[in-house]
């Protein structure tokens, strides 16, 4: 591909910082309808609990209140829909309780919405929630993922005495149980994959409005694509068709999987729009987030491996629960699974068994977040890896060295039925090594125990499946003022989807990134479109939009020939003309626009539908130091080496590996949502939930190592959720290396805060005093 001035590969800034530095970006809470009137909620003080309203008159009656709604007022409207059910082991399909959108009777986790009030401000919709009388019954709960299945503990759902969800299996149990039998090794390792709090930047929020005279509906919130979000809400739950509701997304702080999904604010504020005849807002703020939006991660995960004495990897068990929630989210159950399906990771494990079992439990509902289980399926191997090489004492590069599915082996069949196509996995870990000079790591140890500090090394080998499934459909348009304009049904939450596309555009018709304007969030101008998740957008999209640009430079070739009388093979694109090679002839795009008989080459539409995944791959290296008088940990080096395939923007790729992995420390050390026993959520704010500050992330290395992928077009590997998938173990095998070394720690879950390694310091010192 000929490098072009704007084109793709080209390390360009972002086109749209500039908007968002000078405060003209516009988010949902930004956006004010004339006449607009303010909806707030009452949510559940307590975990698990009957209810009955005893007085909703004082809040009806309350200065500025229009409108009052409990369950019984919008029985006429569906639940929020699981779209992502999964069959038993025994084929049948797991049960799906109830979603309401306001709780019927029951709460089930604290923040469960029970009723809703719009009046004229917000302030006077706040102050009538306080006039709403509850009789609040509370029940046992149970949010402890081991507690909920092993009998006795209070039922989330009566359909589900045992709290199981579903049992889910893959692979061949008594073919791993016999080879486990007879291996010279046999590792096992129990870890926690903790509960996060998403906490994208901007928390959610919504605007319903009604057209009386169309019959339609109109939401504006922040999405991740508004074409699911449109035809879910019309279909499910207000029981309409989808061309009866637009759906706009507008600018969007962050999403990470999370803003997905149909939350119960967005058909509520539309039913109330309808019913008052005005636009209805809610913004939502961050004590509502931490309690009512979906949580991510939230696995308690049992693995094993066998090895032969060479430390050959034979067979590999995985038992997984999977925490739900109170209410199945949208992907909720699907998550799980998605990890098991990737659980050999690039290792050759010719024999595999594996059981998920999702959990109910009296807590906040748990979906995809950044990674969507492909994080959890790689912290867990490669903890195991780690104890398997400390176990045999076999080097951990060269215990991976010896299992890595290898360049000759591709395409691979994994026993989990996914396909590798491409990949050099020693080759990126022994280049990630090198950059972080693990040779030369003893020489810092030493260095940093002069000072009474613990230094650790880790690393982890990871791969990841993304960009599979549905497709693309999309356009370019020449506009009569010369200027191209882009349809596209992905959605972007901040990662620079504006400046990729045009460069997609550059890259055709060699015109500045400025005179190309990207178009998505509006199920109205744009004709479908599949969002944004699973590292697809781009992999996806913009390969949809390679296709697109190429159509439109032929066609606008074609009308430049005939007004300039030249054949197609004499002209060339440049400079935002087209010319006649070697002459000054040339039209500009504007003057193209206005030939006559131009219109119906002014616009190409193309699509494109991956026929598998792709599968982005490297090492991480980490390096950290501890305190042992504080058990404060500090992230000193960190070095990355990923397979993407193709780069298309090395700024825009850096900057969504370093984010990340700056997500990826956050779990792994400092983010931690700790629960009561009677479900009350104690770490409910930023008082007592800690993300990463600049203090905390060090500066990275970070480099690829590219395979093009086979089922790509254009070669390109997903690569949105990579740094948060490779971080997490490889922080943990640095803290668990460094206490080994000091203290012959093997084992500490996430997240590793100061209290949790002093703990483990402190048992350990008192294990060897006596």
């Amino acid at each position: 591909m000929k490098p072009m001035k704007f084109g793709i590969g080209q390390a360009v800034k972002r086109v749209e910082d500039a908007r968002f530095v000078t405060g003209q970006g516009l988010y949902t809470a930004d956006v004010a309808p004339e006449g607009a009137l303010h909806a707030v909620f009452l949510r559940s003080p307590h975990a698990h609990a009957a209810f009955t309203f005893t007085d909703l008159d004082g809040a009806a009656d309350a200065p500025g209140v229009k409108l009052v709604l409990t369950a019984e007022d919008i029985a006429h409207l569906g639940d929020l829909p699981c779209l992502a059910p999964l069959k038993n082991s025994d084929g049948t399909t797991m049960n799906l309780p109830e979603y309401p959108l306001l709780a019927r009777g029951v709460v089930r986790h604290v923040g469960d919405a029970v009723a809703m009030v719009v009046a004229e401000t917000e302030w006077q919709a706040r102050e009538a929630l306080e006039a709403i009388g509850v009789d609040w019954q509370p029940l046992d709960a149970v949010v402890d993922l081991g507690a909920a299945i092993n009998g006795g503990a209070a039922h989330v759902w009566a359909s589900n005495p045992d709290n199981v969800a579903y049992v889910s299996e893959m692979g061949d149990e008594a073919k791993a149980d016999a080879v486990f039998a007879s291996a010279a090794h046999h590792v096992k390792l129990t870890v926690v994959n903790n509960r996060l709090v998403c906490n994208y930047m901007e928390p959610r929020s919504a605007i319903g409005e009604y057209d009386v005279a169309s019959s339609r509906y109109a939401l504006t919130s922040g999405s991740q694509g508004v074409h699911s979000l449109r035809d879910n809400i019309a279909k499910r739950v207000l029981k309409v068709e989808p061309s009866q509701v637009r759906v706009v997304t507008n600018d969007v702080g962050g999403g990470f999987g999370t803003k997905s999904f149909l939350y119960r604010e967005y058909p509520l504020v539309l039913e109330a729009a309808k019913r008052l005849g005005q636009p209805v807002k809610w913004v939502g703020d961050r004590s509502e987030h931490f309690t009512s939006d979906a949580q991510g991660r939230d696995n308690l995960t049992t693995i094993e491996m066998a090895l032969d004495a060479r430390g050959k990897f034979l067979a590999l068990r995985v038992d997984i629960l999977g925490g739900l929630g109170a209410y199945l989210s949208q992907f909720g159950p699907y998550v799980p699974w998605l990890g098991l399906s990737m659980a050999t990771g690039p290792y050759h494990i010719p024999v595999f068994y594996g059981r998920v079992r999702g959990v109910y439990t009296h807590t906040t509902p748990v979906d995809a977040y950044r990674g969507a289980g492909r994080p959890e399926a790689a912290y867990v191997l490669e903890r195991l890896v780690d104890t398997c090489a400390r176990q045999t004492g076999i080097a951990r590069e060269e215990l991976r060295a010896r299992n890595f599915v290898q360049p000759q082996q591709m395409p691979y069949h994994t026993v989990t039925d996914r396909t590798y196509d491409v990949g050099e996995f020693e080759g990126a870990m022994r280049a990630s090594l090198a950059k972080a000079d693990y040779a030369g790591f003893d020489v810092r140890a030493k260095e940093s125990a002069a000072k009474g500090l613990l230094r650790g090394i880790g690393f982890a080998s990871y791969i990841e499946c993304t960009a599979w499934g549905s497709g693309e459909e999309g356009s370019v348009q020449l506009e009569k003022d010369g200027t191209f304009t882009v349809l596209v049904g992905t959605q972007s939450n901040g990662q620079g989807h504006a400046t990729a596309y045009a460069q997609v555009v550059s890259q055709y018709l060699d015109v500045p990134l400025t005179q190309v304007r990207v178009i998505q969030g509006d199920t109205d101008r744009v004709v479908s479109g599949n969002g944004t998740g699973g590292s697809r957008s781009i992999p996806v999209g913009a390969a949809m939009l390679n296709r697109a640009s190429e159509k439109l430079s032929v066609q606008l070739k074609e009308l430049a020939a005939d007004k300039l009388e030249a054949a197609i093979g004499d002209l060339e694109i440049a400079d935002g003309h087209i010319r006649i090679a070697g002459t000054d002839r040339a039209l500009s795009y504007a003057e193209i626009a206005t030939l006559p008989k131009a219109e119906n080459k002014l616009k190409a539409i193309d699509s494109f539908v991956p026929p598998d995944a792709t599968y982005p791959n490297g090492t991480h290296v980490c390096e950290v130091e501890i305190d042992p008088d504080t058990g404060v940990t500090k992230v000193l080096r960190y070095s990355v080496v990923d397979d993407f395939g193709f780069t298309l923007n090395p700024l825009l790729l850096a900057g969504q590996v370093h984010g990340g992995i700056g997500q990826g420390i956050g779990q792994a050390l400092l983010e931690r949502t700790v629960f009561t026993e009677e479900g009350q959520l104690l770490t409910a704010s930023f008082m007592d939930y800690c993300v990463p500050r600049a203090d905390d992330i060090p500066e990275f290395h970070f480099e690829t190592r590219n395979i093009p992928s086979t089922t790509n077009p254009m070669g390109l590997k997903g690569a949105g959720e990579a740094g948060s998938i490779g971080s997490c173990p490889a922080v943990m095998n640095a803290v668990v290396d460094a206490l080994h070394r000091g203290y012959g720690i093997t084992h500490i879950d996430m997240p590793a805060t100061p209290a949790a390694v002093f703990a483990a310091i402190r048992v350990a010192s008192l294990r060897t005093a006596t």
